[in-house]
């Protein structure tokens, strides 16, 4: 069922004649009874090519006012704006609001493929559209030609870049960006773990520095693109040589230089200027260092992987590829969910209890509450880590991720469309 319903007016000069007014009310009139009788937002998107007006806090177009269209568009809301990337945002940020997700674009024939591309640059799968040709006379001076031709030469990379450039001009939200770092590492490295400000991102459960996208989140790549560039201007690493973990809860480890496998949940690389990351929302984003060998490491860590041992899987691939000692490698776990928040079926439990008692809390109940980050530090020391080349707490570090909405992301708490933090390390040039 249509949920929303967007009409595109956008770069028509409408024939003055009362038959082309007759024709847009009739066209109007269609939208709203019966298809989108029942839908929740109708908007109308225009620009000022249709002479549009700001009065006090709404834009009023001159067509509105006669043949009995003004009454007929108090159902629909104008977004006016010339450009299309700042229109859609906008349409995109009220369809949010309303956690919407079936949307009918009515659109003149000429722009169907350009509104298509915007749509696909600032909108994810979790959308759907169905598209319909807007049926209205234009004058007939050349200009329909003119705007066709004009709308076939507009390259994708010139989208892609209208929209850069505007979401660039955008405030941070929940203030700036904050980068948690510790002395620990030592100054030839870049590194550090973020939080949730200083980013674009406006969904509340994505709000502000969300760092990954997917097909089951209402952020599209192109805005966490936009909060990458500023966490790396922030931080001053290359958002051009920038590489994260393709999660699979497991303890795969790329090498880097070595063919990329499909999946993996840790990287390790000596390549200067190359910057890595792991991503976390409750898992572990863990940082490796070797000041010796100049190597460096990131792991994801979450239940799965922590049994599994992909912290150690780390560290053994740095030991094997760059000669790196265990006594040299210095290892930092990011924030994660605390034993207060997360909690797993008894078998599962039992595995941690295993591993250590102090790993479980509430071992007799049927979900037993879970100390991942202890069970880390657990495997690191047994492995040959040094207690002392272990920091997972002070600086924040240690906070409970779901106890910290204001500071992080969390999908124990946020549920499904949960943002992305991450922890991440680089070799400076």
């Amino acid at each position: 069922m249509t949920e929303a319903v967007l009409i595109d007016l956008s770069c028509l000069r409408l024939n003055v004649q009362k038959n082309c007014h007759q024709t847009l009310l009739k066209t109007l009139n269609a939208v709203q009874y019966p298809q989108a009788a029942k839908a929740r937002f109708l908007c109308v998107k225009c620009c000022s090519d249709i002479s549009c007006k700001r009065d006090g806090e709404h834009d009023t177009c001159e067509w509105e006012t006669s043949n009995g269209l003004s009454v007929l568009l108090r159902e629909f809301e104008t977004v006016s704006n010339p450009s299309i990337a700042a229109s859609l945002y906008t349409i995109k940020q009220k369809i949010d609001e309303k956690n919407l997700s079936s949307i009918k674009v009515i659109v003149p024939v000429h722009r169907k493929t350009l509104m298509k591309a915007f749509i696909d640059c600032l909108f994810t799968e979790v959308y759907s559209f169905e598209f319909e040709d807007l049926q209205v006379p234009l004058r007939d001076d050349g200009l329909l030609k003119h705007s066709t031709e004009r709308n076939k030469d507009y390259e994708f990379e010139e989208i892609q870049n209208e929209i850069e450039t505007y979401l660039r001009s955008l405030p941070a939200l929940k203030g700036e960006i904050t980068i948690i770092t510790t002395p620990l590492i030592p100054d030839i490295f870049i590194h550090g773990f973020t939080t949730r400000t200083g980013g674009i991102s406006y969904i509340p459960t994505l709000s502000s520095c969300n760092l990954f996208s997917s097909s089951k989140r209402r952020d599209p790549k192109i805005v966490v693109q936009e909060n990458l560039r500023r966490l790396a201007t922030a931080a001053g690493f290359n958002a051009e040589k920038f590489y994260h973990i393709k999660t699979d809860h497991a303890n795969e480890v790329w090498v880097m230089g070595n063919k990329e496998p499909a999946s993996y949940d840790g990287i390790t690389t000596n390549q200067r200027g190359i910057t890595i990351a792991a991503l976390g929302a409750d898992c572990i984003p863990i940082v490796f260092a070797d000041p010796v060998k100049k190597a460096c490491g990131v792991a994801h860590s979450g239940w799965k992987g922590t049994l599994l041992g992909v912290a150690m899987a780390t560290v053994n691939a740095m030991r094997a590829e760059y000669g790196s000692m265990v006594e040299d490698i210095i290892v930092v776990l990011g924030p994660c969910v605390g034993p207060c928040c997360f909690t797993l079926p008894r078998k599962a439990a039992d595995a941690f209890h295993n591993l250590h008692p102090a790993c479980v809390q509430l071992l007799d109940s049927p979900n037993p509450y879970i100390d991942i980050r202890k069970a880390t530090r657990i495997l690191l020391e047994r492995g040959g880590i040094l207690p002392h080349n272990i920091q997972d707490k002070g600086q924040d570090l240690g906070l409970c991720t779901s106890c910290n909405p204001e500071k992080f992301f969390s999908h124990v708490r946020d549920g499904l469309n949960f943002g992305t933090q991450i922890g991440f390390i680089s070799i400076r040039e």
